[in-house]
């Protein structure tokens, strides 16, 4: 008899935000191996989704879509061997009858910065998934700390660590304004710009560092284009809905990368600008150290003359012989390729197929 692996991407419907990315990347290699799992072990894989997203995937796996009634009792016709939810947030449950159920955490930033009302109401939302979870996938070693220290979780988790796509010789395209000016010094941020990204710390440092540019780049959030319709400073920029050629350019010329988020459960943006041998500055909190490591500069202090200082001693360390191409040496560790292997093997091992 066939068996079968769910792997839902829950009411993910676009692809532009972390969440986004994560589900295309590892569901695109997962789907890749999808002939040979049904032809070697008869294991058929689907995807959980929105029916907008339907051919996502490609014709080598099933659909499943999404519905509400889904977060009260999920009925499918066939039972699942294992059922992948990609991210904590996913209100539907697995299917009737699911004998493994696996769940990606990628972070529990509602421990960070909020009410003690909406704390709790998450918390409780959170221990309600676990309650129907065998196994748990952490995208870093801090959310994995997070996890067993604030749910009580004892039962089986494993650290996998995101990729992050390389834009190194991808086509480029300036952003708009700077078709001329590509040798202007400035700083880039990439981010959906919401205050849990700290946006502000950017524009007051901005303020006060009149000499330097700043470039603002993310997705057109409600958040993202308040902030530029009501800063205005003339070395502030904001470049919101960029494509990926715009992405390429900007970490390509920029001349060091800044994100002084309060809370991240991994950070994909930094790793992209150190494939780049770019200098990164970072601050030091949840998940950040753990993805910049020793190569990137860290802030303890949001005041903007602590920032600048950071950022000035930066990018002195980053003109030292050697210095970018340890950076890049760093980024490489984080490979899409290598993060969707060890889904696989682990699910080989609920499984209980032969390891590779």
């Amino acid at each position: 008899m066939t068996r079968r692996i769910g792997i839902s991407l829950g009411n993910i419907g676009a692809l532009h935000d972390g969440l986004g990315e994560f589900a295309l990347q590892i569901g695109t290699r997962i789907a890749a191996v999808a002939p040979q799992w049904r032809a070697e072990y008869d294991i058929a894989i689907d995807f959980h989704m929105q029916e907008k997203l339907g051919p996502l995937f490609g014709p080598d796996v099933g659909v499943l879509p999404v519905n509400r009634w889904q977060r009260l009792r999920h009925l499918q016709p066939e039972p699942y061997a294992l059922w992948h939810s990609l991210h904590q947030l996913n209100k539907n449950k697995p299917p009737v009858g699911t004998r493994i159920r696996l769940v990606t955490f990628h972070d529990l930033n509602y421990l960070y910065g909020r009410n003690a009302f909406s704390t709790w109401r998450h918390g409780r939302r959170t221990r309600a998934l676990l309650a129907r979870t065998d196994q748990i996938v952490a995208i870093s070693r801090h959310t994995a700390g997070d996890v067993q220290k604030h749910l009580g979780w004892q039962g089986p988790l494993q650290v996998i660590h995101n990729g992050a796509r390389s834009f190194v010789g991808r086509p480029q395209t300036p952003l708009p304004g700077w078709e001329a000016g590509a040798d202007r010094p400035f700083l880039y941020h990439l981010s959906r710009m919401s205050p849990s990204k700290n946006p502000q710390a950017i524009i007051e440092l901005a303020r006060a560092w009149p000499e330097m540019t700043f470039v603002l780049c993310g997705p057109p959030s409600q958040d993202a284009k308040a902030l530029r319709d009501t800063v205005k400073l003339p070395n502030l920029q904001f470049h919101l809905g960029i494509d990926d050629a715009q992405k390429a350019w900007a970490f390509a010329h920029c001349t060091g990368f800044i994100f002084p988020s309060f809370t991240e459960g991994f950070g994909l943006p930094p790793i992209e600008a150190m494939h780049f041998g770019k200098p990164v500055f970072l601050s030091r909190l949840t998940s950040l150290p753990e993805v910049g490591g020793a190569v990137a500069d860290y802030f303890d202090d949001f005041n903007p003359a602590a920032m600048r200082a950071v950022v000035e001693q930066g990018l002195a360390r980053a003109a030292a012989p050697g210095q970018a191409e340890a950076v890049r040496a760093h980024a490489a560790q984080f490979d899409w390729d290598r993060a969707a292997t060890a889904y696989l093997d682990l699910y080989r091992q609920l499984l209980g197929l032969p390891p590779r």
